[in-house]
């Protein structure tokens, strides 16, 4: 378990953010949260923790970009309640089937007018599920307009070295280890320990990140249970195998500010 027992749900955050650096709000994909629920966040957590978001589902899968503006802004608006908390705001799409776009052009007609009118000041990110539309257009078309590919570690998507083009398409990258949703729930559905060995995955990772790192690109990267059987354990050996390569120590999570005191332990 990672959460100590006994704690309460509401001291999750807080607790969360003394570990970490940046949280994936996935919450936020089936609607967006309150204003009073988003102050909250940002009450809770440190100066220099990041949140990442996923933009709604009325905006990638069920409008898919078509007259969206309101609830686009809605959301954005919300959102900037967390000032510099704020981080990468993803738009992660569904695999589209015949029926919805005959193929990557006609998606990319209906992206292209979207992308063009979309706010500034804002990291944005999208994630795809069509392995066949990944190429070096579509990367290029993100990287006009500042706009990271989502790169993904799952079963049916291709790795990085897998690619046949530059998937860095901004100057940070955003990455998932998401890994066989339907193949792990066969073995586990408690998330409290690793089942699933992927030392040799995430040592491919490593070695991808420090590249990265070496090229001045900002890495947001996030775990998911369904990878490995518990995301804070796959982050743990992420850090110890980055570690036993020797690479430049890894920053630790910010602290919350504490009231100052005459009497200092």
């Amino acid at each position: 378990m990672f959460y100590p027992k006994g704690m309460r749900s509401a001291d999750y955050l807080a607790f969360y953010a003394e570990h970490f650096h940046t949280v994936e709000v996935d919450s936020t994909f089936y609607g967006c949260p309150s204003a009073r629920t988003v102050n909250n966040w940002a009450a809770r957590t440190p100066e220099g923790f990041i949140f990442s978001v996923k933009v709604p589902q009325v905006i990638t899968h069920e409008k898919v970009l078509s007259d969206c503006d309101a609830d686009l802004k809605e959301f954005l608006d919300t959102m900037s309640i967390l000032g510099p908390k704020l981080g990468p705001i993803v738009f992660q799409f569904p695999f589209f089937n015949r029926s919805i776009f005959r193929d990557r052009h006609e998606f990319l007609d209906r992206l292209v007018p979207f992308l063009t009118k979309h706010p500034e000041g804002h990291r944005f990110a999208i994630e795809m599920r069509n392995r066949g539309w990944l190429d070096a257009e579509f990367a290029n078309l993100l990287r006009d307009h500042r706009i990271a590919l989502v790169l993904q570690d799952r079963s049916f998507m291709p790795s990085p070295g897998e690619l046949k083009f530059d998937p860095i398409t901004a100057d940070w990258t955003y990455i998932r280890w998401l890994g066989d949703r339907k193949t792990i729930e066969e073995r586990t559905t408690t998330w409290d320990k690793t089942v699933v060995d992927r030392t040799a995955e995430l040592s491919s990772w490593v070695d991808f990140c420090y590249q990265m790192r070496k090229r001045g690109v900002i890495v947001f990267a996030y775990a998911n249970n369904h990878y490995a059987g518990h995301a804070p354990a796959t982050i743990e050996q992420f850090q110890k195998l980055w570690q036993a390569k020797g690479l430049p120590e890894l920053s630790r999570p910010p602290k919350m500010r504490q009231e100052s005191s005459l009497f200092p332990d």
